[in-house]
């Protein structure tokens, strides 16, 4: 016979459904969560397999319109519901605050859609178990495993950890989303407002905070998609992380360039027409505006952006 409770966090409602568990393996509390957004095809086999090999399992339902959530209940996990779609990053923090509350020590963050095997997870929390790392991220690139993945997912997944690596320290997958933590660590990790996040932004809080990170290897059971879906992905991915780490090679510094090559040929110009050599063209007046409007444009957003991460940075670490 379970028993049932209801709690409230903000806007969401917490459904903790207390079922026998019969997971022998460490004394530490093991804590799976899935946010879940329309999954009402995959995740009830996801729950019962994850199961298996964790203690606890909490799906955090951003708002689906289809029976994620009850299905879910079903089969055993705890589920947050948000009201309204907040986005992956609103449920990872949802997720990590209700896995503190429910009294995990070890938190693995996992796909909803059944892209990471469940029978990883004892090599995946094993680091932390030992105490030997206090986040560890799951890795296919690790070693060489899953050597049959697409040329372009490996050298797209290898950009991705390269942008990270400059910021993070040696991360040879930084996007896989397949992560075990420390339940100490959870206040650590903070999300906008939009829950906007990337799982590079994850390791970038991490490395602030001297957190040891390790990583391990694990297969993927995902059907991959062409590289017309997953080059733009890789791209956007990559932008974003130099965007944050360093806008002021982003943006500032080809802006300048830009501001520059504007304010030489108005001078130009003006001298030209001035002499009398040649009278003032339209199209070239309007690309020499654009060029020092963009320009500056640029520069200004890089030192704006360099200059709240250096703040938010600072308060962070106070």
């Amino acid at each position: 016979m379970s028993n049932q409770l209801s709690m409230g966090i903000g806007d969401q409602s917490i459904i903790h459904k207390k079922d026998k568990c019969d997971v022998s393996k460490a004394s530490k509390n093991i804590t799976a969560i899935l946010s879940a957004y329309n999954e009402e095809m995959s995740i009830g086999s996801i729950i019962l397999l994850t199961r298996l090999y964790t203690d606890r399992v909490i799906v955090v339902d951003d708002a689906s319109s289809d029976r994620t959530a009850e299905i879910a209940k079903k089969a055993g996990a705890e589920v947050v519901i948000h009201k309204t779609n907040r986005g992956k990053g609103a449920a990872l923090e949802t997720g990590f605050k209700a896995a503190v509350h429910l009294g995990a020590d070890i938190i693995v963050t996992m796909d909803s859609k059944g892209h990471h095997n469940p029978v990883d997870i004892p090599r995946l929390v094993s680091p932390i178990i030992k105490g030997s790392a206090d986040m560890v991220n799951g890795s296919q690139l690790n070693n060489g495993m899953n050597r049959n993945i697409p040329i372009y997912r490996h050298v797209g997944k290898t950009i991705m950890g390269k942008f990270t690596s400059v910021n993070t320290g040696k991360i040879t997958e930084s996007q896989s989303g397949f992560c075990a933590f420390t339940a100490s660590t959870a206040g650590v990790f903070h999300f906008d407002a939009q829950g906007v996040v990337t799982e590079s932004d994850i390791f970038s809080e991490a490395k602030k905070f001297d957190i040891r990170i390790k990583d391990v290897e694990f297969g993927d059971l995902r059907d991959f998609e062409g590289p017309v879906k997953f080059i733009p992905g890789v791209l956007k991915k990559v932008m974003k992380d130099v965007e944050i780490n360093k806008p002021l090679y982003l943006y500032s510094v080809p802006g300048f360039a830009l501001a520059t090559c504007g304010f030489y040929m108005g001078l130009k110009s003006l001298e030209a027409f001035l002499l009398g050599i040649e009278s003032l063209h339209f199209w070239s007046v309007f690309l020499m505006i654009f060029l020092c409007l963009a320009g500056m444009y640029m520069t200004v957003r890089g030192i704006v952006i360099h200059s709240l991460v250096g703040v938010t940075t600072e308060t962070e670490a106070v």
